[in-house]
């Protein structure tokens, strides 16, 4: 039996989003000191609530911030005055469709932000970091590239993917320069494929504004809240005509994050993909929603999206080989029960 991760100090930027906030309640759970840090502009309130109330009976403890990524003093000052070990940054905005109608505003926030917090912890001292990526990183690969393993070339294909595989190469030269002042820096760049379900117990779950992502606006529609699923395009070059995509439990995701990070050693550089190494169909996600929820979920097929294609998933073996995570949901149904369950129990989100 291996020898315990010792309890870490730990900043969660973007810590009242969906993955963020999943973050910050893992890492209570499994012990750690966590400071969730977000500005709410996208972040619930209501979820740094959830998360302090379920801390009060787990083995570590929490404390929330309100303040902003690109806020450097400030930063610098909570990472000071929370004796930070290390920086889970998630704080970012994610709409692709608004980044082709903003793009400055996804530069300034996304890769500007990631700017600032960096500049933070080198005037904090803090010297490890794990970065929130995207497989938006990788644009459109061809279908000799499917599964995606981390050498995929990387060319972006919006504004978002690009404001993410800039902090990337950010992340490397920083690193670097800081290898050759001889002040390592320790960075992993996690790449997530498509991120769903909540936590299993309902204390925190999946509450975007507006929605854009399968399984949650299916269920909308199971709860009466949507008319109907719009399928975009059931011609694609796939069993069942629909794309497939790679669909990751938040948990598992958090696990991953967590596994990287007890292991990140002084001057490590890692790019990782994150998902099952598998997909499902539209009409597969469909069918799995109907199923846990016993609902219709009516459905209407409509033009295909530019810049979808028909199958993305993950080559995750280097995470799986070098960090020995592994999912505990591979069933979709199980992923999806669990976005259900909390949709359930609660109807308007966190109502904040």
């Amino acid at each position: 039996m291996g020898t315990p991760n010792p309890p870490q100090r730990i900043l969660v930027t973007g810590g009242a989003g969906y993955i963020g906030s999943h973050a910050c309640l893992r890492l209570v759970e499994t012990g750690h000191s966590v400071v969730g840090l977000d500005d709410f502009s996208r972040g619930h309130p209501g979820a740094f609530r959830a998360i302090a109330a379920a801390a009060e009976e787990l083995p570590g403890s929490f404390t929330s911030v309100e303040a902003s990524i690109g806020d450097r003093r400030g930063c610098a000052e909570i990472l000071r005055e929370h004796d930070i070990d290390l920086v889970m940054h998630f704080a970012a905005l994610a709409y692709v469709g608004e980044s082709v109608e903003q793009p400055l505003r996804y530069y300034d926030n996304n890769t500007g932000g990631a700017i600032s917090l960096l500049e933070a912890m080198m005037d904090a001292g803090v010297e490890r970091f794990v970065f929130s990526s995207t497989c938006a990183t990788y644009g459109e690969p061809g279908a000799d590239r499917i599964p995606i393993a981390e050498d995929c070339p990387q060319a972006p294909i919006n504004p978002y993917g690009n404001s993410k595989f800039m902090v990337e190469q950010v992340l490397f030269d920083h690193a670097e320069a800081c290898r050759l002042a001889d002040k390592p820096f320790a960075f992993a760049a996690l790449r997530y494929f498509n991120v769903a379900g909540s936590d299993p117990k309902t204390r925190i779950g999946e509450d975007h504004r507006p929605e854009t992502h399968l399984i949650p606006i299916c269920l909308e529609v199971a709860a009466g809240r949507r008319e109907r699923l719009m399928i975009f395009g059931d011609d694609y070059d796939t069993e069942d005509g629909t794309c497939i995509r790679d669909y990751v439990h938040v948990c598992d995701l958090i696990d991953a994050h967590i596994a990287v990070m007890n292991q990140l050693a002084p001057g490590d550089t890692h790019t990782l993909n994150v998902g099952l190494g598998h997909g499902w169909s539209v009409h597969q996600v469909l069918e799995a929603c109907r199923a846990v929820t016993g609902k219709a979920i009516p459905e209407s097929i409509s033009p295909r999206r530019a810049g979808d294609p028909p199958k993305l998933y993950a080559n995750s073996s280097r995470i799986r080989d070098d960090f020995g995570w592994s999912p505990q949901f591979t069933e979709l149904e199980a992923t999806v029960a669990t976005a259900w369950a909390w949709m359930q129990a609660n109807p308007s989100g966190y109502a904040d």
